[in-house]
């Protein structure tokens, strides 16, 4: 059963184009599911931008099913494009890969070592798995696959009847010559869509080839090498021969288009093509689609001639990570969302993506920023259960827990991120010592298995061996650092002695938060739950001093885990010992 939307559910963005896209739909195509649609390219890891590129869709389509409307959210694998370039950062390869470019991305073997039998499936079983974690309900649909059949026939030989009026809509956004026609220049085609024009001859220029054959919008894979760098040079329309030469290895041939599947239509027909084909009504495209002169705008009027309208289209912004620039998986080494979710529940990555507007850009964090976005998260979960949280925030919170389809997986006892992540640099992972330190944290309650705390515990283990620096690790002494503490003057010795006294006692993660902030207050004359209004300045520096002098005993550096996490995980008779008992 479709779960039907809250009226907090209202406010956020997601409805908002849910509600456009309902509208727009029933006025497209009345009665009939609603289109929404992704496209990915599998030319190399697919990063955390582009998953921008299937979230978008994917929360408005969601939220269309829990309206009870039948909704398709398409997934175009775009591996019928041409392979451009040897990536970076990809395991598996070399140089001599560089002896592909130019074929489709299906015809590029995988990876050494990869169980998938061409380059485009290696990479889209990543992205598979890691949308069916994050509960992406989609159709995917192979472009080699819809080429290769026959399936766009009709369509490749309308585009080829109509080439003249497709050339005349391009040829408003070519990049013009001379200083008079410099100031009515719109964006110049940029890299990718140069590269998608490569080899159609000299004056290629706008996705598709040109030259003294005229203009065609379609582009043969070679028959001897598989290769697109082709020119095509003569075709009838009459009778659908095309005749095309090889500039890579000369090879030339003359086909019949009504039965030939080896080639594809270029970009900025192509994309438009299939907006008409599959009745897409809803896609959202990149701040690169968007401008002036590129693919969306373009595509925008070529769509009309076949028979077409444009999807509505929010732009989105670009996706960082911890303080890197734009993403580009040309450059390697870009985390994708398998890597996200090795180290943060689904959840959370979904969240991310539901309470930012597409066109506001956000940031990933892998690296000590996580602790505070899951913080964040933690308090949104507690002022969700209580009532307390704002509709917007109530809104994202429910997209990011669940699907039309039901609940996400979920930790049963979400600990502290913050304080796994510590008690999993400690003990590096040993579980004995790790179910023995949580089921310390409180006494009134202890956990009785590591399964309530999965899967949050081995996200942030996974963090701590992956994304924390040796030298930032947490190394308990193994004998107490005896030359420290004859060193003590005799304030600093009184104050071991109280948190030693006290250590019985307060043995639980808030009895020891009160116990190391209360010692240098009541060594300093004032009560132990003295509120900061009630205490001079210097509590704060005495403070400081008083855990610049545990860390050092206990591992030796100045700073470290929550000390009161860390005491735990170090346990009584150990920190008595470290501490000179």
């Amino acid at each position: 059963m479709p779960i039907v939307a809250q009226s907090t559910e209202t406010t956020d963005w997601v409805s908002r184009f849910a509600d456009e896209v309902i509208e727009e739909s029933e006025r497209r195509a009345p009665g009939k599911p609603v289109v929404v649609a992704s496209g990915l390219s599998p030319s190399g890891p697919i990063h955390l931008g582009n998953l921008r590129e299937v979230m978008t869709p994917h929360l408005v389509a969601d939220e269309i099913r829990r309206r009870g409307h039948e909704v398709r959210h398409l997934i175009s694998w775009d591996d019928y494009d041409r392979y451009r370039k040897v990536p970076n950062g990809v395991d598996g390869i070399d140089a001599s890969w560089a002896e592909h470019i130019g074929k489709p991305l299906t015809s590029v073997p995988a990876p050494q070592g990869s169980a998938h039998p061409n380059w485009a499936e290696h990479f889209k079983a990543a992205m598979i798995d890691a949308l069916a974690e994050l509960g992406v309900e989609f159709d995917g649909i192979s472009q080699t696959a819809q080429y290769t059949s026959g399936v766009y026939r009709e369509q490749i030989l309308h585009a080829m009847k109509h080439r003249g009026d497709i050339d005349a809509i391009l040829d408003q956004y070519r990049t013009k010559k001379g200083p008079a026609a410099a100031k009515k220049q719109q964006k110049p085609v940029d890299e990718a869509e140069l590269e998608a024009a490569e080899g159609s001859g000299a004056a290629a220029e706008d996705d598709g080839s040109s030259g003294s054959a005229g203009y065609f919008p379609y582009k043969p894979y070679c028959g001897r090498c598989e290769k697109d760098l082709t020119t095509v040079t003569a075709y009838d329309a009459d009778t659908t021969e095309l005749a095309y030469t090889c500039t890579a290895c000369g090879f030339s041939e003359t086909v019949a288009l009504n039965e030939f599947n080896r080639g594809k239509l270029v970009w900025k027909v192509d994309w438009p093509m299939r907006w008409a084909y599959e009745g897409v009504v809803f896609e959202p495209s990149g701040v690169d689609h968007s401008s002036p002169g590129s693919s969306f705008q373009v595509g925008g009027q070529i769509v009309g001639i076949f028979g077409g309208k444009q999807p509505i289209g929010p732009m989105y912004a670009f996706v960082g990570i911890s303080g890197m620039a734009k993403m580009s998986s040309s450059k390697g080494g870009v985390p994708t969302p398998g890597d996200a979710l090795k180290i943060m529940e689904p959840q959370i990555l979904r969240w991310l993506y539901a309470r930012r507007r597409p066109n506001q850009s956000f940031k990933i964090a892998f690296d000590q920023e996580i602790q505070r976005l899951y913080d964040e998260w933690d308090k949104l979960d507690a002022k969700v259960a209580e009532g307390s949280a704002l509709p917007a925030d109530i809104a994202a919170h429910s997209r990011a827990v669940r699907t039309a389809g039901g609940e996400l997986p979920r930790t049963p006892r979400p600990l502290p991120y913050r304080t796994l992540a510590s008690v999993a640099d400690i003990t590096a992972g040993a579980e004995d010592q790790t179910l023995r330190i949580l089921s310390e944290l409180d006494p009134t309650d202890p956990l009785a298995t590591l399964d309530d705390v999965r899967p949050r515990l081995d996200k942030a283990e996974a963090w701590i061996n992956t994304h924390v620096p040796a030298d930032q690790r947490t190394i308990v002494r193994t004998e107490p650092d005896l030359d420290l503490l004859k060193s003590l003057d005799e304030e600093a010795q009184g104050s071991l002695r109280r948190l030693l006294e006290g250590l019985s006692s307060h043995w639980s993660l808030d009895g020891l938060t009160h116990l190391v902030y209360g010692v240098p207050k009541v060594q300093a004359g004032f009560a132990a739950d003295a509120t900061p209004k009630e205490l001079p300045p210097e509590i704060k520096t005495a403070q400081r001093s008083f855990f610049a002098l545990l860390y050092h005993l206990l591992v030796g550096r100045d700073t470290g885990p929550r000390l009161p996490t860390l005491l735990l995980a170090v346990g009584q008779e150990r920190v008595r010992a470290l501490l000179g008992e």
